[in-house]
């Protein structure tokens, strides 16, 4: 029986979530510009800082509200050392370049004003080389009382050879030692700290696979006696079943669906028939849980989309298409929507443009209209997802929830002709049907939607016609 504190925020189902990494968004104050900040556009390289901070992100609000998306999820905001600040320095400090607590309050407030959502990074697996603590140890070693809130092979620290343990074999990043209940209790005061006073919506965190999954069920318990609303989602790219079964998070960012959205809309790397083998299987692992994972095509942890796509944007619509259409809350990495390029870390991370004359604009207005409509269809938010034909490359579904019903219908090859879509499953098998893209009208007969062609790489998305 699930209890307060298992179930799943009732928001997440309607939530369309945007990621930000808040130094490359928009830098809305030049007075806590780092010295040694590069020119806005300029290749982002792993050590480069460009001055993007939390009054940027907050005067670009009504841009995000003018978009349709709903929440925000912000790369790390406490201080630290890097321009991507997951080697945290000071838990309880926003990072002065970003801003301070006035900063992220009023963020806070603006957002929440337009009914927007914003949740925080919680790096908790490690810190940074400047956090207070392990500073002590470095200076102290074995006679330092946080000697051991980190995993140390020896009386003192080693860089080298290293001697304690990091994340991924760097010196910078010393991992915590969460066997210690000292460092458990600081890190749940942390998150309580952030969470009860400035009434943020929930946590992403951070390589949790990494640390003990019965830290991160105390981690939960914690939290949702705060608020039960408040949404847990983690990074956990392999199978996240264990994970979200009310006990420990609430959803995790779904890169094994984007492993999958990339083989058969991108990479031509399977057949439909073989893409909706594996989306049955998630949807037979994962049932209603599916509904609260944070789904995703890009992310600052991997190529962007569009260069993904070698810049082919039918097949990116595709990709967007399924993104928007398909069962959980779906997430746009910031300037994707816009036709923003970049390859693996750090040239995923370039800056936002912000000179609309730069958009690509078939990409931003398809993303806006998948937007609006899934907003307006209760379907696509909350109803179930049924299959109708899979055919060589060609992949169509219905989403349906009570009376309300859509269909989709992607074809990721070569045009389609005569195609007919049985429609058993439909609660009005005869009524008509509507193209958002087009306007273009489809009739029913003897039960059988009729499309007498489907263009090359291309989709229809339909809706009720009357």
């Amino acid at each position: 029986m699930l209890t307060k504190t298992s179930e799943k925020p009732k928001w997440i189902r309607d939530a369309i979530f945007y990621q930000i990494f808040p130094d490359r968004f928009y830098n809305g104050n030049l007075k806590n510009d780092p010295k040694n900040k590069v020119s806005w556009g300029s290749p982002p390289t792993r050590n480069n800082f460009f001055g993007g901070d939390l009054v940027g992100i907050k005067e670009k609000i009504p841009y995000l509200k003018k978009l349709g998306v709903n929440a925000i999820y912000l790369n790390p905001i406490f201080e630290a050392g890097t321009n991507h600040k997951y080697d945290t320095w000071d838990y309880y400090n926003i990072d002065p370049l970003f801003g301070n607590e006035k900063s992220l309050r009023s963020l806070l407030r603006e957002a929440h004003k337009l009914n927007i959502r914003i949740i925080l990074d919680g790096v908790f697996n490690h810190c940074g080389d400047g956090f207070w603590a392990f500073k002590d140890v470095k200076t102290k070693g074995i006679n330092s009382k946080y000697f051991n809130w980190f995993k140390i092979y020896g009386d003192k620290i080693s860089l080298n050879p290293l001697n304690y343990q990091t994340a991924g074999n760097t010196k910078y990043l010393p991992k915590l030692n969460h066997e210690d209940p000292l460092v458990e209790e600081y890190i749940l005061q942390v998150a309580e700290y952030w969470s009860k006073k400035f009434k943020i919506d929930g946590w992403r965190l951070d390589t949790p696979w990494k640390v003990k999954r019965s830290f991160w069920k105390k981690f939960r318990l914690r939290i949702k006696q705060i608020n039960p609303e408040l949404y847990l989602v983690g990074e956990v790219w392999h199978d996240a079943q264990p994970w979200i079964l009310g006990d420990t998070f609430d959803g995790v960012m779904n890169y094994r669906l984007r492993e999958q959205i990339i083989n058969f809309f991108i990479k031509d790397r399977m057949d439909a028939e073989d893409f909706n083998y594996e989306i049955a299987h998630f949807l037979k692992i994962y049932n209603k849980n599916a509904y609260s994972l944070l789904n995703l095509i890009s992310s600052h942890d991997t190529p962007r989309i569009l260069t993904m796509a070698r810049k082919n944007i039918s097949k990116l619509i595709l990709a967007i298409t399924f993104l928007m259409t398909y069962i959980g809350a779906p997430m746009i990495y910031y300037g994707d929507e816009i036709g923003i390029e970049g390859g693996d870390d750090p040239d995923c991370r370039r800056t936002m443009v912000w000179d609309e004359n730069l958009w690509n604009k078939r990409i931003y207005y398809t993303y806006k209209k998948l937007i609006d409509f899934r907003l307006k269809h209760k379907a696509l938010r909350r109803g179930n997802f049924k299959p109708i034909l899979t055919l060589n490359k060609l992949y169509t579904y219905i989403r349906k929830d009570e009376d309300d019903e859509v269909i989709v219908i992607l074809n990721v090859a070569e045009k389609q002709i005569g195609i007919k879509l049985p429609l058993k499953e439909i609660s009005s098998p005869n009524k008509n049907w509507k193209d958002i893209f087009t306007g273009k009208k489809f009739k029913v007969f003897n039960n059988n939607l009729i499309i007498d062609e489907i263009p090359a790489c291309s989709s229809f998305v339909l809706e009720s016609d009357g």
